[in-house]
């Protein structure tokens, strides 16, 4: 029995620690900057690892009041190619810990 209370306890300060190492690289993908871009770089989002964008950058060149379409369609590519890099790195940063695990949707 008392072998059984050991192991217990040694699970446990296991979990505590994966718990703390996850938690410090959900902290680390916050502050990575993640840019995507569109059209050639002429319009550039730049995303947090939170998923959060925290600036858009237009080039002059590409704004022309009589086709506002294509600047929106530039930015909205831009925006999603941020955020398939934000998932990238996301499910590589924290892959790490539910590797052999089948949890659908964890991250």
């Amino acid at each position: 029995m008392r072998g059984g209370m050991g192991n217990m306890q040694n699970m446990m300060k296991q979990m505590q620690k994966m718990q703390k190492k996850m938690a410090e690289a959900q902290e680390e993908l916050g502050e990575k900057k993640i840019e995507g871009s569109a059209g050639g770089g002429m319009v550039t989002v730049i995303m947090t690892g939170h998923k959060e964008v925290v600036d858009v950058i237009i080039k002059q060149e590409v704004i022309d009041p009589d086709d506002a379409e294509m600047l929106q369609d530039l930015v909205l590519a831009a925006t999603n190619d941020a955020l398939k890099k934000t998932e990238e790195l996301t499910n590589q940063t924290m892959g790490q810990f539910t590797k052999g695990m089948n949890l659908p949707g964890m991250f």
